[in-house]
């Protein structure tokens, strides 16, 4: 394990030198018995704190923001009824002043020499927090060594981006608990940071050190305004290409995809993984980034680790629908990127609700309350990309497609073959100059003969990043 950071050493890592101020007040012990009143001043002389929580204010790179810390040298990072309070009061100050809550634990759980009342004063802390959110403002937490009980079953699990030190325990029920209620051990690796990420949990695992390295990337997307568009949209004419070679092409090894666009036309990107919920698919992204300046939340299909054995399944989608609230709750454009050969089909994503969540992606795009726009990048196939079409506006790239099936499923249902397939993509309309006809894509985006991926999503960034400028000026004049 490595280093254990104290409250006050995190502050001074992560804050900008000089900018941290306090809001706590003085806690009255006065009320507990004399035993525990000499616990609680023993523990404040270790720890060098008066509680297992500070808060306060300060500044990440330039950024201000409310901080929440545990300090686990006071009785094991317990909570009890002081510091709920404490925790909640200052989550209400941060919103009242309209800053983002940056929170770190370090906690066995629930204080038990205070018994009930400190446990179910983290209803409190979880009330104050859903209201922060639902105003609008970030809450970002960093899990340290070790999370546990009642902290990880609230204010640490609440957060729009979690991560966690490497190799911290985190879990629900404390391993020496269990034990002794169990008569056995319980399983190794289970309540580690790194298994969290694994099965979606937590967004990532990362030291200290670099903790305010992402706090500014997050914090960048989050609340900084809008820079200027600086990339040249691509303004050159669509050839008339063939349908059948559009397909071909979108399937080629090298084509760009949803990481090229990343890669090449944002910045600032933060990965989000999983859906908080206990799964994870690879088969879609989901990032806090800037595409062409303009902050957004980016979900979008990555084509390169779909194959026929690991395709598209129902947890992906699901991610796909934490990332369209993220946008409505932290008031960003929604940006999906569609690139799929097509959903899962197989008796386990039918058990997943794989057309429930098709159902409910669609549901969700058509009622987001924020600026929409969807890009279909390469293929588009099958209810898996109609889940992330029905956006306020539709750009497609010159050889991209959508479909309700792959052209030789279609080809099977109507010819009884695959050898119509050609044939049957040119008659049902896929290719994007014809859903620009039908009015289904409202923008183009040209792809000369000798693009390079990098060229490409250049040019994919540079439509977007224009298009969500303008449609963020008209929802602020249509708000004003």
């Amino acid at each position: 394990m490595t280093h254990r950071w104290s409250a006050r050493e995190l502050l001074d890592l992560v804050l900008d030198r000089g900018s941290y101020v306090s809001w706590d007040t003085p806690i009255d012990i006065s009320h507990h018995c004399e035993d525990y009143r000499q616990a609680l001043q023993k523990a404040a002389e270790k720890a060098g704190t008066d509680e297992s929580v500070i808060t306060g204010q300060g500044l990440v790179r330039g950024r201000p923001v409310a901080v929440v810390v545990n300090e686990f040298r006071f009785l094991a990072g317990s909570i009890g009824e002081a510091a709920t309070r404490r925790i909640a009061d200052a989550v209400r100050r941060a919103t009242a002043a309209g800053l983002p809550v940056l929170a770190t634990t370090a906690s066995g759980g629930t204080r038990m020499q205070e018994g009930t009342p400190a446990f179910v004063g983290m209803v409190e802390v979880s009330r104050a927090l859903m209201d922060h959110r639902s105003a609008g403002l970030p809450y970002l937490v960093y899990l340290r060594n070790p999370t546990m009980g009642g902290v990880f079953a609230s204010w640490g699990s609440l957060a729009h981006v979690t991560v966690a030190e490497p190799g911290a325990l985190v879990g629900f029920l404390g391993p020496k608990v269990y034990e002794a209620l169990n008569g056995g051990p319980f399983p190794s690796g289970v309540q580690t940071s790194e298994n969290l990420v694994e099965h979606g949990i937590i967004d990532g695992v990362v030291p200290a050190e670099d903790v305010p390295a992402l706090v500014e990337l997050a914090l960048g997307v989050l609340v900084d305004p809008p820079r200027p568009p600086a990339l040249t949209r691509r303004s050159a004419a669509p050839s008339d290409r063939d349908t059948w070679e559009s397909v071909l092409r979108t399937r080629a090894p090298a084509r760009t995809g949803v990481r090229e666009l990343l890669r090449y036309g944002a910045r600032g990107t933060v990965r989000l993984r999983g859906t908080v919920e206990g799964e994870r698919d690879s088969a879609v992204i989901v990032a806090l980034t800037r595409l062409d300046g303009q902050p957004c939340v980016l979900v979008g299909q990555d084509r390169s680790t779909q194959t026929p054995e690991l395709p598209m399944g129902p947890a992906a989608l699901r991610e796909a629908r934490r990332g369209m609230r993220l946008a409505n709750e932290l008031r960003l454009p929604l940006v999906t990127v569609i690139d799929t050969p097509g959903a899962e089909l197989s008796q386990k994503a039918e058990e997943g609700s794989i057309g429930g969540e098709i159902a409910r992606c669609i549901a969700t795009m058509t009622t987001m309350t924020v600026p929409t726009l969807s890009v279909i990048l390469g293929q588009g196939c099958g209810g898996g990309a109609l889940a992330l079409l029905p956006a306020d506006v539709v750009v497609a790239t010159e050889n991209a497609w959508l479909s309700p099936l792959p052209p030789e499923g279609a080809s099977v249902i109507v010819h009884g073959d695959v050898d119509h397939a050609a044939e049957i993509a040119t008659h049902q309309r896929i290719r994007a100059l014809d859903l620009v006809a039908d009015g289904t894509v409202h923008h183009l985006v040209a792809e000369p003969e000798d693009d390079t991926a990098e060229q490409l999503a250049l040019a994919g960034a540079a439509e977007c990043g224009a298009l969500l400028a303008q449609m963020t000026q008209e929802r602020g004049r249509g708000a004003g």
